[in-house]
């Protein structure tokens, strides 16, 4: 068996590997030094001279002392912390009385308080949850109708992975050798964008169909201007202030997005503080879900530059070019078929898998088709957005399902996704035809 039939062997029993239920992480390591030992052998030598354990140690090394994913634990730090510090709750009320008179008011207040919670945390089980155990009964008490509500929490849950300060931005980075800076800017405008059609859906929805969303019971509307004014700038404004201070830092050149994150993680401990929300159990669980989190994300990287230095000296990424190259694609074309198979990946795996294992294999196709690496992350991340929404693994429906209310069935749930999964798609569209929406703000702001 030539080297390349091996590196394709290599691959297929992965995937196999891995959709029998394996730590993906380990996998990629177990099976990098498996077939790297066997890539890397020299007749007569030591065992453990083979050039795969180095390999592995320069690899890990290299992870550990990577000066972007400094900023991940950070981040996530920060985000635990503002999820535990009952910001949510304020936040929710403050601007469902403040857009009392908006049809659809109390979905609109949760998609904005979405977008706004994924600012400062990025971690989409974790909206999904607080918000459907806020938000979800809420609405549902009022008379929504289920699946719009359900729609609203699940897609508004996610947009934590486009909109900054995105975990996901941060590995996009390390793995493409993209400025996280100018990925930062590039996704401001696409987020937004998409969380703007959520609430354009969601009003035209009750404009349409007012039984969808009933309007607020006169004692819940009847609140003095004045008095919704002290409301919400008692919960946003601090909020506000935290995620000015640390993507203004980062957009503005004021400081490192790790320098930022240092920042954001004592915000946020500031923050929770004057809540009077930093107990010693919070913040042990905060730490401890960083630490989780960050040791998955790394333990994912050193296995796959580990499986993919392998799979690249066997000559797998070469006939995989080969292949598609052959096939004559177009740009548009190449795009499509690459966001189809993340779209189809995003079913049984995590972003951070696909992003550290397969967004590598294209990355090398870019410059044939000329796609810049920049468009081609945004796009992947808005396309992220589909995996947690598409049935039959649409995880922000099962986070949702896990804490609603028994009567809420899972297919009422999904169907709920469906308009909102439309909306991803459209701006997807929008970005590819109309890429100043994405490239407007990096060249404003650092040129060209």
């Amino acid at each position: 068996m030539s080297d390349p039939a091996v590196a394709l062997l290599m691959l297929g029993l992965f995937i196999f590997i891995i959709l029998l239920g394996f730590p993906i992480a380990f996998t990629l390591m177990g099976m990098g030094v498996g077939f790297g030992f066997y890539a890397y052998y020299q007749a007569g030598q030591e065992f453990f001279d083979n050039r795969i354990f180095y390999l592995l140690t320069q690899n890990t090394w290299s992870i550990m002392s990577n000066d972007v994913l400094v900023a991940v634990p950070l981040f996530l730090y920060m985000g635990y912390v503002v999820e535990r510090a009952n910001i949510l709750d304020r936040l929710f009320y403050s601007l469902q009385v403040a857009l009392r008179h908006v049809p659809g008011a109390m979905a609109v207040a949760a998609l904005v308080t979405c977008a706004l919670f994924a600012t400062a945390t990025g971690i989409v089980g974790a909206v999904v949850t607080l918000m459907g155990l806020l938000a979800f009964p809420a609405m549902l008490k009022a008379g929504y109708d289920q699946r719009l509500s359900a729609g609203v929490i699940c897609a508004g849950g996610t947009l934590g992975i486009l909109i900054p300060p995105s975990i996901m931005l941060i590995v996009y980075s390390a793995t493409a050798s993209v400025s996280v800076v100018r990925l930062y800017a590039g996704a401001m405008l696409p987020g937004f964008l998409l969380a703007g059609l959520y609430i354009v859906y969601v009003i035209a929805r009750a404009l349409i169909n007012p039984s969808l969303a009933p309007k607020l019971p006169k004692e819940e509307s009847n609140v003095p201007w004045g008095k919704a004014f002290v409301l919400l700038a008692q919960a946003f404004l601090p909020l506000a202030v935290l995620i000015l201070a640390v993507l203004g830092s980062i957009l503005f050149g004021l400081a490192t997005p790790t320098e930022a994150a240092a920042v954001g993680a004592l915000g946020a401990m500031l923050l929770a503080a004057a809540y009077r929300a930093l107990t010693w159990g919070r913040l042990r669980e905060a730490v401890y879900l960083t630490a989780r989190t960050s040791a998955m994300v790394c333990f994912l990287f050193v296995g796959s530059w580990t499986f993919s230095s392998v799979f690249s000296y066997l000559g797998g990424e070469g006939i995989i070019k080969q292949f598609v190259l052959g096939l004559n694609l177009n740009p548009i074309l190449f795009l499509i078929i690459s966001q189809l198979i993340i779209f189809l990946l995003g079913w049984p795996l995590e972003w951070s898998e696909i992003i550290i294992i397969f967004v590598p294999i294209f990355l090398p196709l870019l410059p044939h088709f000329h796609v810049d690496p920049m468009l081609f992350g945004i796009l992947v991340a808005l396309n992220l957005q589909t995996s947690f929404l598409t049935p039959p693994m649409a995880m922000s429906a099962y986070y949702l399902k896990g804490i609603a209310p028994p009567y809420v069935q899972l297919w009422t749930i999904f169907k709920g996704c469906f308009p909102f999964l439309g909306m991803v798609f459209v701006t997807m569209f929008l970005v590819y035809v109309f890429p100043q929406i994405m490239f407007w703000l990096p060249n404003l702001m650092y040129g060209r």
